[in-house]
């Protein structure tokens, strides 16, 4: 335990120091609550909220989880798709290129526009999210080869969904724990955008409503929950993809 705590004050110095300083200028200055706020007076705030927080974080966190599920799926069997069928493959590239090229801010109100302004919206939008990265790294993984592996299966009369199942599949994991890295941090980022603009709850919403009080301790405190939690999906991601590497490398 003392171990994983000096391990954690070793790699995370800077952000402790840097929270220090914040504040401590606020000890010396007196700044204007609704300007900025201390540290303190954040997480005073989190903690005298408890339940509002806690169901916003926990909604928040269960349409960031479902959307990148969904798009990781969708991702990685169109991977799949494209590495069996050359014409699937010419027909979706460029599709999830331009969808990829798309800021996520202009994607919010046009599905908001279709689909109306619902849960299921936000659930979209993680998912259109996470699908990039998916697709981009799995299709990479999949042909990602060892040298001759491929010749040698073709010459040994395996067929292609074999070669899937026993060439590719493992070879394309540990790209896919890549995508499942970039993919983990930004859904919960995604889902607290399309909850801020589209007023659905969760996060996105309490920071919206706070941020119109001028609450700004409350606002933040949306903001460094939502920090928190996409850290450490990071990281939890992070941790899978070592082991992944381990394994399948």
């Amino acid at each position: 335990m003392i171990a994983n705590i000096k391990r954690f004050i070793g790699s995370a110095w800077i952000v402790l120091a840097m929270l220090a300083a914040w504040e401590a200028l606020f000890s010396i200055h007196a700044i204007n609550s609704i300007v900025m706020v201390s540290p303190s007076s954040i997480a005073k705030e989190v903690l005298n909220h408890p339940q509002e927080f806690g169901t916003a974080t926990l909604r928040t966190l269960l349409l960031a989880i479902a959307g990148l599920v969904l798009g990781m799926t969708i991702g990685t069997l169109l991977a799949i798709a494209t590495w069996l069928s050359r014409f699937v493959s010419g027909l979706l590239t460029p599709v999830s290129i331009i969808f990829a090229s798309v800021p996520v801010v202009a994607i919010i109100p046009i599905l908001a526009r279709l689909f109306g302004y619902e849960t299921g919206t936000v659930l979209a939008i993680v998912a259109i999210i996470s699908f990039f990265p998916a697709f981009v790294f799995t299709s990479s993984g999949l042909r990602s080869l060892p040298a001759g592996s491929d010749d040698l299966f073709r010459v040994l009369g395996v067929g292609k969904v074999r070669r899937l199942y026993h060439l590719a599949l493992p070879s394309a994991i540990p790209q896919w724990t890549i995508a499942l890295r970039l993919a983990a941090a930004n859904a919960v980022l995604s889902a607290i955008v399309a909850e801020f603009l589209m007023g659905t709850g969760g996060l996105g919403y309490v920071f919206n409503v706070a941020r119109g009080d001028l609450a700004m301790s409350h606002a933040l405190g949306a903001s460094a929950i939502a920090a928190v939690i996409s850290i450490a999906c990071f990281f939890g991601a992070t941790v899978l993809e070592r082991k992944a590497r381990s394994r399948w490398s």
